[in-house]
């Protein structure tokens, strides 16, 4: 197998931390297999510059990463991306995770699934499957994903994942241009035979970021969904259904920000294509410079890093964080949110009404209100695009 590990230290700073043996393991290992996926989402929370990351680990590589993952106590895998099926070797690192013990979750479009691939992944070891709707309509779902046929496939696989025995879980993104839908999309998942679905509402990083004017729904709309997807609740208890659906709220309309992945370096972390290791999918956003598995190993990045113990605790805190009685629930709300909206990492994450800086939430609202593009004229993630921001 080959070996990633170096003895090489990261540069110490002033701010480093020796070993402290009060931060708990890592629960949750995020295995971004990939950032190529064949859908155009405008929504998609890969970095813009996902084209310049081409050396992707290789097999033995990842391996490597489940080892030391499983190691140090990681108890819950999911593999992603991208599109984590375009890698050849899923199997083969799903049936790697079982072994060693992971539970494991695939989190798919579905596209580059059929059914002897259910069947295959299934014998490997994966525990569940995850995919992803659009829309409820096949015209709405083309033109976010990019993809005319993505729709159509998306439902056969949802009932080839249902048919071959895995729970069925669908997650929606929803933002301004399909939030309208939620009652036919609901209706949509009770006639596939969901046993859960997320209605995750759209959070801004990545390309969603760059979109985040024509995407964020108004205050009216996210109103009216949240009734309607109570009434499906009532209706499904009444039916004894037990399909369970959670209602995500975007951070934008949010009065205290969320302890967002449990707090910085607590139970989380991701594994990106070409081996860094991040305290959250996103944290590629910030000004940072973050370990690679080909560097260090993971047991040193997560405990000694600069990167992973800069937000720990909470010496780091501004006011109003520091004296509020809700920084060790909140851990002073997310640092990727804080620096996209404020170009300030430590600021206090400008989704809470308490932060000096509360009236950039209300001017991006305002800002999303006079914004009328059209879904065909936001910006959509792939390659070309991408290459745009890696010149940058």
């Amino acid at each position: 197998m080959t070996k990633l590990l170096s003895s090489s230290p990261e540069p110490s700073t002033a701010s480093h931390k020796a070993f402290d043996d009060t931060i708990g393991a890592p629960l949750w290992l995020l295995a971004e297999l990939t950032y190529r996926c064949p859908l155009q989402c405008p929504y998609c929370s890969n970095p813009l510059d996902f084209a310049s990351q081409q050396k992707e680990l290789s097999t033995d590589e990842w391996r490597d990463v489940l080892h030391q993952a499983r190691a140090m106590g990681a108890v819950q895998m999911g593999f992603s991306g991208g599109e984590p099926l375009v890698r050849d070797d899923l199997e083969e690192l799903v049936a790697e995770a079982r072994e060693l013990g992971f539970y494991t979750n695939l989190i798919t479009s579905g596209l580059g699934l059929d059914e002897a691939r259910i069947l295959a992944l299934r014998d490997a070891g994966l525990d569940h499957i995850q995919i992803s709707l659009q829309a409820a309509d096949e015209e709405m779902a083309a033109a976010l994903a990019g993809s005319k046929k993505a729709h159509a496939k998306k439902l056969a696989m949802a009932r080839a994942v249902k048919a071959a025995g895995y729970p069925m879980v669908l997650n929606v993104v929803l933002h301004r241009h399909n939030i309208d839908q939620i009652d036919k999309v609901i209706a949509l998942c009770v006639e596939l035979g969901a046993d859960a679905v997320e209605l995750a509402n759209c959070q801004l990083y990545g390309w969603a970021h760059l979109n985040r004017a024509g995407l964020l729904p108004s205050r009216s709309q996210l109103d009216a969904a949240e009734a309607t997807t109570q009434r499906w609740r009532q209706q499904l208890a009444a039916e004894g259904k037990d399909m369970r659906l959670l209602f995500v709220v975007p951070d934008y309309y949010a009065e205290r920000p969320k302890a967002c992945m449990g707090g910085w370096g607590a139970i989380f972390m991701t594994v990106t294509p070409d081996g860094t290791v991040l305290p959250c999918h996103s944290a590629r956003e910030l000004p940072m410079t973050f370990p690679t598995v080909r560097e260090q190993p993971l047991n040193s990045i997560w405990y000694e890093s600069f990167s992973f113990n800069r937000f720990r605790g909470d010496e780091w805190m501004p006011s109003p964080c520091r004296e509020c009685d809700e920084r060790h629930k909140d851990f002073g709300g997310c640092r990727c949110q804080a620096y996209l909206l404020t170009g300030d990492e430590t600021a206090t994450d400008p989704v809470c009404d308490l932060s000096p800086q509360h009236g950039l939430i209300e001017a991006a609202r305002a800002e999303a209100a006079a914004d009328n593009r059209s879904v065909a004229e936001l910006t959509p993630r792939n390659k070309r695009e991408s290459q745009v921001f890696c010149r940058e």
